[in-house]
């Protein structure tokens, strides 16, 4: 009897894998932002009565899962459950509580069956455009940066809020793309709200309690046994990048213990007065996917498994600024931290850890109006570096890590936009020399064809500052951005 039931629950929990992983699909096939649609930056899952993160879909971002993690139970201290009704769906772009700057809307759905509430889903994706500066590193502050949706009813019992969507399509440069875009993620959620009804029908369950007492548990112990394996202690390691008014220094100190693993930025850089500053939710996000992946790729990811992770930041770092610093850009730091971690557990674990990589994704945000048919565009084109060396084997070429994010095909820029690329291929040698070998990254050119001038949002790093060999191998190639005329 006891075997039958631990086999109803893990069938119950690949259930809602699948469940989040649908929810996700959605998002992703009607979303009407290219970054999202073409590059998967995005997230879905599903969450208990109490806002703990149950699944989340293999589909998207640590950097929107991990922070999304933490939104839910914001939300909740917004708003407790008890005023919530069926119909309702909420939604922010709070980087402090939601994922970490303007352009990432966070949408929660309160799921009710047979009149109780049971569950929530939650789902984000990246708007293009939210007004102000746009999304770049060169605001001075979050109000240059555009519109901030504080949490809020997005649609009351069936009922959307018209005065909120026009407040925010009046705020932005292409308003029918944020229009659907809040509509796809409404409806991502109502795809899984529908599923998981028809798993609790299906399985005869009245909540999701005893099914998320196992993942929980089951999850967080799985985690401390293999953090057990690695030897107990505490390890430092920095890391410098570029910035943007002057360099910037990363300082950790790792500490392992029984209790699961510790991670303090004591010592790094204060917070740029330029729009490269990572709110808290992020720094955190993207320190435990570096951690998971080095000590427990094999578990799933949910508040279980988190919560053997621990993260600290100096108030007003560049890794805990306060509100309103400038955030727009957050992932040109924020992406850095997992090779701050590895630098720290390579003195543990040296065999499970790669070399630095470029790490952060290369964004280049293009905006402007074709002076062919007037017509406003904006688009922001995901390129991507080569991850470092890893133990026994080369890095990757043109790959995100630790993002996730795919590149955007050079086919869908150019039939939404007047851009075209004569030029995108691997860089060669750019990897740095040893053993083995980094990946590769990309070489591109691009023609402005307009027939006006573009506004070009650059958002990326490693240029004075390239991805550091390790054990005697060479150093990564720099970035290079340059016109040619």
């Amino acid at each position: 009897m006891k075997q039958r039931k631990a086999l109803e629950l893990q069938i119950q929990w690949n259930r809602l894998l699948a469940i989040v992983e649908e929810q996700a699909q959605a998002l992703l096939r009607t979303s009407f932002s290219t970054i999202v649609r073409e590059c998967g930056d995005l997230s879905a899952g599903v969450f208990d009565t109490r806002g703990r993160m149950l699944a989340q879909a293999v589909t998207g971002t640590p950097g929107h899962v991990n922070t999304m993690a933490e939104s839910v139970g914001h939300f909740l201290a917004w708003l407790p459950p008890a005023r919530m009704s069926p119909g309702d769906v909420y939604v922010t772009n709070d980087p402090w509580k939601g994922t970490g700057h303007l352009n990432d809307f966070v949408v929660m759905t309160p799921v009710f069956h047979r009149r109780r509430l049971v569950a929530y889903f939650a789902a984000t994706s990246h708007v293009m455009d939210v007004g102000g500066l746009g999304f770049g590193p060169d605001g001075r502050d979050l109000y240059m940066e555009g519109l901030s949706v504080p949490f809020q009813k997005l649609v009351d019992r069936g009922t959307l809020n018209a005065t909120l969507l026009a407040l925010l399509k009046a705020n932005t440069r292409i308003p029918v793309e944020l229009e659907g875009d809040l509509y796809s993620l409404i409806a991502s959620n109502d795809v899984g709200a529908r599923r998981l009804r028809e798993m609790l029908d299906e399985f005869k369950l009245r909540d999701l309690d005893a099914i998320a007492a196992h993942i929980l548990s089951t999850s967080r112990r799985a985690v401390l046994d293999e953090i057990a394996r690695v030897p107990r202690g505490r390890y430092s390691n920095s890391l410098t990048v570029d910035g943007k008014e002057a360099p910037i220094t990363l300082t950790a100190e790792l500490t392992v213990s029984e209790h699961g693993v510790a991670v303090d930025y004591a010592g790094t850089s204060p917070a740029s007065s330029y729009g490269i500053n990572v709110p808290l939710a992020y720094t955190t996000a993207y320190t435990v996917f570096g951690l998971a992946c080095a000590l427990a790729r094999a578990v799933p990811n949910n508040h279980g498994s988190l919560s053997a992770y621990r993260v600290a930041a100096p108030p007003g770092s560049i890794l805990n600024p306060a509100r309103p610093r400038a955030v727009s850009a957050r992932h040109i730091v924020g992406q850095m931290l997992p090779d701050v971690v590895f630098g720290c557990l390579r003195q543990a674990i040296p065999e499970r850890v790669p070399a630095e990589g470029t790490s952060c994704l290369w964004m280049i945000t293009v905006r402007g109006s074709d002076a062919r048919s007037g017509v406003p565009f904006a688009t922001t084109v995901v390129t991507n570096g080569g991850t470092g060396a890893r133990p026994g084997i080369d890095g990757l070429s043109a790959t995100a890590y630790p993002s996730g994010v795919r590149g955007t095909p050079v086919e869908i820029v150019e039939s939404m936009t007047p851009l075209v690329f004569w030029r995108k291929e691997l860089r060669a040698d750019s990897g740095g020399r040893g053993t083995w070998r980094g990946g590769d990254g990309l070489e591109l050119e691009i023609e402005n064809r307009s027939g006006g001038p573009l506004d070009l949002l650059a958002a990326f790093d490693r240029i004075q500052h390239p991805p550091r060999g390790r054990d005697g191998g060479g150093d990564g190639a720099a970035g290079e951005l340059g016109l040619k005329h």
